[in-house]
């Protein structure tokens, strides 16, 4: 199976998790699931990264390598939303590396910030964070504050994120 062309061939759930299986058996097959992700086509990216979510979910240690790139692409703006939105599910499922923490911190708290990001984007940038609080209690009140002060203007799956993360912060 050529993973590039399978991934052009049809975009589907059933195709991305089967390009997953694929790629999870050798980190060789697992490197070619990242260069698809990594590649300029938009198309290519996009669906490649479908793929990858699931790939981690199938295989978390697989992504170990690729971590900084993740975090990279987290920084771009000329890709496809996909692509910051599975690059931040993938992190919010896994342990970041702990050099990499504020680099992350910073970048999800400009996220949720951001009047223009994805509510999918943002979703997972929360989840981040109350993750990394374990870590770094002292986040806890600027994450408490940028909810609520965005509560009135959100959509209801930020809503239910942030009604989910404020919860928690109160049993903590």
């Amino acid at each position: 199976m050529n993973i590039g062309d399978e991934i052009l061939k049809e975009h589907s759930l059933q195709q991305a998790k089967k390009i997953a299986s694929y790629a999870i058996a050798t980190p060789k097959l697992f490197s070619e699931l990242m260069d698809c992700f990594l590649s300029p086509d938009y198309r290519m990216s996009q669906r490649a990264a479908f793929a990858l979510g699931h790939a981690v979910d199938l295989a978390p240690l697989r992504i170990m390598p690729y971590i900084k790139t993740l975090v990279y692409q987290l920084h771009r703006k000329d890709v496809h939303v996909a692509i910051l939105r599975n690059s931040l599910r993938i992190l919010e499922r896994i342990k970041i590396p702990e050099v990499l923490h504020g680099e992350v911190i910073d970048t999800c708290f400009k996220f949720l910030v951001d009047v223009n990001a994805a509510i999918a984007v943002k979703a997972f940038a929360m989840g981040i964070l109350d993750k990394l609080s374990n870590f770094y209690p002292e986040i806890l009140p600027e994450l408490k504050l940028i909810i609520e002060d965005k509560w009135e203007h959100e959509t209801p799956a930020f809503k239910s994120r942030g009604r989910k993360i404020l919860k928690k912060q109160i049993v903590k």
